[in-house]
């Protein structure tokens, strides 16, 4: 039964995204980057290759990934590293991605492409990130005996998939040799439902990544000309109800001398353009040079747009104060350990409980809640005149980053004690 109903959300899914690529854009680059892909990967990857595949859905999950994927290259086996994703927000951002040797979107699940696509690749190892469960890949990778990992996951009782496939759902985990968890609370709620006793927590790889990053940090030019060592407020990953409420305490920065750095999540024309009434003294970063910052009438610019990707994480180094969007949408608030690396507080909406490193922040004393613009501008003036109040939360956020790190190398001796690259 389950598998019945399994069947017909790949055929409405399928269906549906076909239809909306006659008008959505995003629709279209997930259609047309499936077009002749088995061909592609023929004529791609060689039959003898000896291969290690690690699969994401998207951005977010490829950055957990990441670090597991580098450490494996580093290690010197001789395999090469083919990388695929499900979203076109993952692979356009990536498809240049140097660590791997091959990026492609992976084909729609089913019993005939997931046959195909491992005939084609022949992996020695597959490692999925965070909660890609795709039935008939799991099947065709278990009955290969391939060594099969997922590192990341996390469960939630809220989470659809458990709601609509339950008995499948668990059915799939069982598919995996190892199940690497975030979290004590996703292991109780296997734990509860019964499932194989495959797995164990060994904390999320983001924290192992964004420490890297902040370790070899490597300067941005043009914003260390805009900042010229002022103190900065830097928002990421923001949606417009995040830039509205920021909008509003634009006095309160200028009184404190306080530049504005916003990179929003989704960096379209329009909504560029919506962030520019917002912030009418704004400049965009394609327009910023070195001999900044630009004058806008007899006053320089104070308020930054990024209108790029990429570089996001290093974007918080600059900053006195960190904002991370999405914690006013039900969806929720994005990646805060992106802005804790570097000791900063950081600010957030009030979504945030199905996150619990943004949970977790918070009551560390690194991370605020914000439920609205009187609380934004009354916390900024806070950290901005209280002292100890400001590196309290600086402390905070840098011991917590640190203090849960380690998952890569929990993945990485698992790997080598289990001897799962050996062919």
């Amino acid at each position: 039964m389950f598998v019945f109903l399994y069947n017909i959300f790949l055929l409405l899914f399928r269906a549906g995204t076909h239809i909306a690529s006659l008008f959505n854009p995003k629709a279209k680059k997930w259609v047309s980057g499936r077009k002749d892909i088995f061909e592609n990967l023929e004529a791609a990857i060689p039959k003898d290759e000896k291969i290690i595949w690690m699969h994401c859905a998207s951005l977010g999950e490829f950055e957990q990934g990441r670090p597991v994927l580098e450490k494996l290259k580093e290690q010197g086996t001789g395999h090469k590293i083919l990388l695929t994703f499900f979203s076109p927000s993952g692979y356009e951002v990536q498809k240049n991605y140097k660590g791997a040797d091959w990026v492609f979107y992976l084909p729609m699940d089913g019993a005939s492409n997931a046959r195909q696509f491992l005939e084609i690749v022949h992996p020695s190892l597959v490692i999925f990130v965070k909660y890609e469960f795709w039935y008939y890949y799991l099947k065709k990778i278990k009955y290969r005996e391939i060594p099969f990992i997922l590192v990341s996951a996390i469960f939630r009782k809220d989470m659809r998939s458990f709601k609509w496939f339950g008995g499948l759902q668990l059915k799939m985990l069982s598919r995996f040799n190892h199940i690497f968890l975030q979290n004590e609370s996703s292991k109780q709620m296997l734990d509860e439902l019964g499932a194989e006793k495959n797995y164990s927590v060994a904390g999320d790889t983001r924290f192992d990544r964004v420490i890297e990053i902040a370790d070899n940090f490597k300067p941005i030019e043009n914003i260390e000309h805009f900042c010229k060592g002022k103190k900065v407020l830097v928002a990421g990953s923001t949606w417009p109800e995040d830039e509205i409420i920021l909008s509003t305490v634009t006095e309160t920065l200028n009184s404190n001398d306080i530049m504005l750095i916003i990179a929003p999540h989704e960096i379209t024309e329009n909504h560029l353009a919506e962030i520019k009434k917002l912030f009418p003294g704004s400049i965009n970063y394609s327009h910023l040079t070195t001999d900044n910052p630009i004058a806008i009438g007899s006053q320089p610019a104070t308020q930054l747009i990024i209108d790029n990707v990429g570089m996001l994480a290093r974007l918080y180094h600059y900053a006195h104060i960190t904002f991370v969007g999405g914690g006013y949408k039900p969806t929720g608030v994005h990646n805060v350990t992106e802005a804790a690396v570097y000791g900063k507080p950081v600010l957030m909406g009030p979504y945030i409980s199905k996150y619990i490193e943004a949970v977790e922040l918070v009551k560390t004393g690194g991370g605020s809640v914000i439920k609205n613009a009187d609380e934004l501008n009354k916390v900024i003036n806070e950290l901005v005149l209280d002292k100890n109040k400001y590196h309290h939360s600086c402390e905070a956020s840098f011991k917590y980053i640190r203090e849960n790190a380690g998952a890569v190398k929990k993945i990485l001796n698992y790997i080598q004690v289990n001897r799962l690259l050996t062919n």
